[in-house]
């Protein structure tokens, strides 16, 4: 017989958080989700289909790598996933050309991350074994994946947690879910009301009291109780809820993770007219420059005429005082330079456009988390279920691929399991 008298309450609507409300509703647990918006997803943010022409994503986008309990779900949800596939290019200032994905210190790369034992950071990992100009290239190359992929600071970023994408070479898959992550959060969130659980939009969480009983208050003043509180929102929020004793204790290892922004600029044109500038760009896929936006992508292999810009990392905070508008027209000003065109009439090919700072957003306040050398005691000491307040999430994920939906989804899944052991 499930215990159906326990009432636990979720702080976060995003994927860690309807992962866990799900498995404990099924249980048999009262389950009630608070959620500062209006919407579920949190960091999933789908954009309207009548404008982009597709269900296209203001925040996360991409499945990487195996991703078991994301694909589960998706099988579960009748939903499909696109592989990604086609052509990397560069622009160097003067030309545009095929990225080379070889480097000829690869070997040598591989070998000493091989061998490494102890972790270190990122800067300090290629300060000690390649500080020499012959490998200037290929500390620009790292530096540039760890800021702009993983969002992160190469004098904090543990190199021991990234050992695996590199000795990959980058090359595990990367894929898109057809109908988007808006689809897969649109059933979670069934799911969850299928069960009984209660998901209130707009409750700004403000502080958790623990006086015999657990109290969540909300701005404004409406209180939940409660027996268990599981946190899911991103690690920046954390401080901004007053926590009991204990769990604040447990709060503050989190400034042992890191945690990165990301600037995203969609814009849907007329025609895909990069193709008409050169018939070798009619399979490309990722764009690579040294522009103000440095990193743009088509939806291949679908047709739509759209390109996403994308800057991550700590550079992000150069452009912390352009708003959406401004954005969108530096994310114009570094295609034209790529593709040598006047910003002026590639602005006027442009149908529609968004442009997110994750770091503007009030229920964010940036992207995703990255590991530094301290990061895996860190998650040990926030994963500990000694008290009436969890923690969960992406930045919680403790396997290879932390800062994305499926950490995300599993941290969920882990959590709710503690709360079965509990």
């Amino acid at each position: 017989m499930s215990d159906t008298s326990e009432h636990i309450a979720i702080v976060g609507a995003g994927a860690a958080g309807l992962m866990a409300a799900r498995a404990l509703a099924r249980a048999g647990k009262r389950v009630t989700i608070l959620e500062a918006r209006e919407r579920c997803g949190g960091r999933i943010h789908p954009l309207p289909a009548a404008e982009f022409g597709y269900p296209a994503e203001g925040g996360a986008e991409f499945v990487h790598g195996e991703a078991p309990v994301t694909r589960g779900l998706l099988r579960e949800a009748g939903l499909s996933l696109q592989e990604i596939e086609g052509s990397q290019w560069s622009f160097d200032g003067a030309q545009l050309s095929r990225e080379s994905r070889h480097d000829p210190h690869e070997a040598e790369l591989q070998a000493v991350l091989g061998e490494l034992k102890d972790d270190l950071t990122v800067a300090e990992f290629l300060r000690r074994h390649f500080a020499g100009d012959v490998y200037a290239r290929m500390r620009q190359s790292i530096e540039r994946m760890v800021e702009g992929y993983d969002a992160a600071e190469p004098e904090r970023a543990s190199v021991l947690a990234l050992r695996e994408e590199w000795m990959d070479g980058g090359h595990h898959t990367q894929a898109r879910i057809v109908g988007g992550y808006g689809a897969l959060i649109e059933f979670l969130a069934a799911e969850c009301r299928r069960h009984g659980v209660a998901i209130r939009f707009g409750a700004v969480v403000t502080a958790i009291e623990e006086n015999g009983a657990i109290a969540v208050r909300c701005a404004g003043g409406d209180a939940l109780a409660c027996d268990k509180v599981i946190l899911t929102v991103p690690l920046p929020l954390l401080r901004k809820i007053a926590l009991p004793a204990t769990a604040r204790d447990k709060a503050a290892a989190a400034d042992d993770i890191g945690f990165g922004n990301v600037i995203k600029i969609l814009l849907r044109f007329t025609r895909p007219f990069w193709r008409q500038t050169r018939e070798d760009l009619s399979d490309l896929t990722f764009l690579l420059s040294d522009e103000t936006i440095p990193v743009w992508w088509t939806q291949r292999p679908s047709d739509h005429p759209v390109l996403t810009g994308w800057f991550g990392g700590p550079r992000t905070a150069e452009l912390v005082g352009l708003d959406r508008a401004a954005l969108i027209d530096a994310g114009i000003a570094s295609l034209a330079t790529v593709f040598g065109l006047s910003p002026h009439d590639l602005a006027c090919d442009v149908m529609a456009a968004e442009a997110t700072n994750w770091a503007h957003d009030p229920f964010a306040r940036g992207a995703y988390s990255w590991a530094t050398p301290r990061t895996r005691a860190a998650q040990a000491i926030l994963a500990r279920a000694d008290g009436p307040v969890l923690f969960s999430g992406e930045a919680l994920y403790r396997g290879r691929d932390m800062g994305t939906v499926e950490a995300a989804l599993a941290s969920g899944l882990e959590t709710a399991g503690l709360v079965f052991r509990g």
